[in-house]
């Protein structure tokens, strides 16, 4: 079984850049089509009439989980090679809590307030630069909050892991799951005052 392509020497770490840079502009460059860089397009979802953020990242995210899981069963990719983030509990929920709040108050996310941003719009440029004082700032205070920011530590921990199910029953929920949200999304909006006609 093969593992990514920079620990197997496909990709040395300048190409490998080179290549987040071009799928990060593809993305963004989607995001930009599916109308994710209004903020007034963002905020429907917090309304329940307009459900494109969930569309789109729904998908994205059921591409890469799917992409994943069949390139690491057809024994191309080893998935023990594949870095996944540590999970720190109470550190992460306040984090998730922050992030919640502020895309409540700015109607844009980190990815979509910079593709806002790189059109121009005033709201992305104010978003992308509070992003950049919260980064300065939690690197500045870091010193201060290492004890909270390293409590509740449960390693390096996957779905399947965390709740005890195979891989593949865990992948095959999350497709149902997916496919209920996308059709409960459309009825929501096909409601009087949703984005559907």
């Amino acid at each position: 079984m093969s593992s990514p392509l920079i620990a197997i020497g496909v990709l040395d770490e300048i190409t490998s850049l080179a290549a987040a840079l071009a799928i990060g502009l593809v993305f963004g460059w989607f995001l930009e089509r599916g109308g994710l860089g209004n903020a007034r397009k963002l905020a429907g979802q917090f309304y329940l009439t307009d459900f494109t953020v969930l569309k789109v990242m729904f998908s994205a995210i059921l591409t890469a989980m799917l992409g994943l899981f069949w390139l690491s069963w057809a024994g191309v990719l080893d998935l023990s090679q594949v870095y996944v983030p540590e999970t720190f509990l109470l550190p992460q929920l306040i984090g998730g809590l922050v992030f919640g709040v502020g895309f409540v108050l700015a109607g844009l996310c980190p990815g979509t307030s910079c593709v806002a941003a790189v059109t121009g719009r005033r709201d992305g440029l104010a978003t992308v630069g509070g992003l950049l004082l919260g980064v300065f700032l939690f690197a500045e205070l870091f010193p201060q909050i290492a004890g909270l920011y390293e409590r509740t530590a449960r390693g390096s921990l996957t779905l399947p892991q965390a709740i005890g199910l195979p891989h593949g029953v865990v992948v095959f929920a999350i497709v149902c799951l997916a496919l209920a949200a996308f059709v409960l999304a459309e009825r929501l909006e096909q409601r009087p005052g949703g984005t559907s006609p």
